[in-house]
């Protein structure tokens, strides 16, 4: 691991020795930095998003942590002794440090294949119904007359858009959450 201060994270933007940082960090499972201003906690995602092209994900619990979770594609607030700024400017908020691991591998793995398997029934579901219109206007000969009302379009889009997304969201658990816990591998497996 490497920890760095941020005095030494002035010293490496000022002197321009972003891409040693980088370097280094690479090399490391884990880069911590500490006593940092909120210019250099963004300053430090906004490097690593561009230069190694990756997501990024930023956790705080404080004011001082807002722009470091805006910078990064994914921001996750901690509720705390510090206020809610974190919270409100975070895409997730947890009550507690200690519920990360559950937030990224139960609810990350649920909604990763939630996501996947209704990007397919999406596509499904409008081919189907572009399929359907297509060989209905070699049946009446392009004349461009409607095959079906416009309320009935409706709710044809309305009941297949929105019950499954409703069904898949509520029930849909392919690996109970105590496996996913046991098993943290399970992650990479839908990426």
């Amino acid at each position: 691991g490497l920890v760095i201060d941020g005095r030494t994270l002035s010293t490496i933007f000022q002197g321009g020795l972003e891409g040693k940082l980088l370097e280094l960090a690479r090399r490391c499972r884990c880069v911590l930095c500490c006593r940092a201003t909120p210019l250099q906690k963004s300053m430090v995602v906004k490097l690593v998003r561009r230069q190694l092209k990756v997501m990024t994900l930023s956790i705080g619990d404080g004011a001082n942590d807002v722009s470091m979770i805006q910078a990064a594609d994914v921001g996750i607030g901690i509720s705390g002794q510090e206020g809610m700024q974190a919270v409100m400017a975070s895409d997730f908020a947890i009550s507690r440090f200690k519920h990360l691991k559950k937030l990224l591998l139960v609810h990350g793995h649920w909604c990763y294949t939630r996501l996947a398997k209704m990007v397919i029934y999406f596509f499904y579901k409008n081919v189907c119904y572009v399929n359907l219109l297509f060989w209905y206007q070699f049946f009446c000969g392009f004349s461009g007359s409607s095959m079906v009302d416009y309320w009935q379009m409706i709710f044809f889009n309305l009941f297949f858009t929105s019950v499954p997304p409703l069904l898949f969201g509520v029930l849909d658990k392919d690996v109970s959450a105590e496996t996913l816990l046991r098993l943290p591998e399970l992650y990479k497996n839908g990426q």
